[in-house]
């Protein structure tokens, strides 16, 4: 398999610039997610990787090789799309077999990759139907299968996932996962699902508006968003805001006043804040908790069962909504007026500009914080 290095690219579709000056290194072998909301370039990237789209500045680079002017075919890539494109005429064996029988491959060598792609697959039992005859996961499996036969040095899947109903997403996520691990192979991952990205990625790129705003493995980014865009977007429910005004300064951290509240404690680095900034402090709805007691005020408007857990949404003093997860069912009741007990050991405070303010650590030392990757 192969390294994929990217320096300094920039994709114009003409006077519109989609990708600003991206640099990423993406290691052999690594399963490496794009993620980001509609509109943020994700796919225009994969594409630039597989030379379906032509780059206007900068440098790609496979497995060594400066890439920018070859062909998808010259550059030994495998693309899986997000719809199936099987012929329906031939069967699953034929589906896998034609880009081999295209490129002159003896039938000897075409089975053999064949028979290898099927099984790891467990699409054996399926060789001699039509597509009309499998479900949509198995056909997504036929196309996976016809990208393994080609043995290209990266394998790009562009959200393949997302004609699926939801229990299959679930399944062919296993299987993706699985198929990463028995081929230990580099493969580079679009999706606008973050809890897809969460579950398969070695590290994910989070995009917005063809920059990269962080760079990371799942939990670096879940625990340590470098921005308020990656907080927001990583975790499923997502991260609460609340406005909130620095009270007071010290060494192991700042006193935060939220809607009215006792002053808060976070601990955050003070560096460049003082009494009276106004800042954002950001907390998930699982280190919340709802009763008689807690530092916020608030009226439950909607309450989200879900067996295991339960979601709570709260209008608070101030007019803001804000969700707090549960554990087993809930005892509030829509309409109630509640408290929100509020875990500040696992709070995040963010400047005026966006950008999360570093943790300290239990001994007040600064956290290492998770970066943009260049390459």
């Amino acid at each position: 398999m192969a390294d994929v290095t990217l320096k300094g690219i920039v994709k114009d579709f003409g006077s519109t610039r989609i990708i600003h000056g991206v640099d990423l290194q993406i290691k052999d072998r690594e399963l490496i997610v794009f993620v980001g909301p509609s509109g943020c370039g994700k796919s225009t990237l994969l594409r630039l990787i597989a030379g379906l789209e032509d780059i206007t500045d900068g440098d790609m680079f496979i497995d060594g090789d400066l890439v920018n002017q070859r062909t998808p075919k010259e550059r030994k890539i495998a693309m899986v799309f997000q719809s199936y494109a099987l012929y329906p005429h031939m069967s699953v064996y034929e589906n896998m077999a034609f880009g081999l029988e295209l490129s002159k491959h003896s039938k000897e060598d075409i089975k053999e990759k064949v028979m290898e792609a099927a099984r790891i697959l467990e699409l054996t039992p399926l060789l001699e139907r039509k597509p009309k005859q499998l479900s949509g996961g198995q056909r997504q499996r036929v196309a996976i299968g016809r990208a393994i036969v080609r043995n290209p040095k990266v394998f790009l899947f562009d959200e393949p996932l997302s004609n699926l109903d939801a229990a299959l997403r679930v399944q062919m996520r296993i299987e993706i996962a699985k198929l990463h691990q028995d081929m230990d192979a580099t493969m580079v991952y679009v999706t606008h699902d973050q809890v897809e990205a969460m579950t398969l990625a070695d590290r994910i790129v989070v995009l917005n508006a063809g920059r990269i705003e962080q760079v990371g493995s799942p939990l670096e980014l879940y625990h340590r968003p470098r921005n308020k865009f990656v907080a927001g977007f990583i975790g499923s429910p997502k991260m609460n805001f609340i406005e909130a005004q620095v009270t007071g300064v010290a060494e192991d951290g700042v006193e935060l006043s939220i809607i009215g509240s006792d002053p808060v404690k976070v601990a955050v680095d003070p560096t460049g804040l003082a009494v009276g900034d106004k800042v954002e402090f950001g907390i998930r709805p699982e280190h919340m908790g709802s009763g008689t007691e807690g530092e916020l005020s608030g009226k439950v408007e909607v309450i989200e069962e879900l067996g295991e857990s339960h979601f709570l949404h709260v209008r608070l003093t101030d007019g803001s909504l804000i969700t707090v997860q549960g554990r087993g069912d809930a005892t509030a009741k829509a309409g109630e007026s509640c408290k929100v007990k509020l875990d500040c050991n696992h709070a995040h405070v963010f400047g005026g500009d966006g950008f999360a303010i570093s943790k300290l650590g239990t001994l007040g030392q600064q956290e290492k914080t998770s970066t943009l990757e260049s390459a």
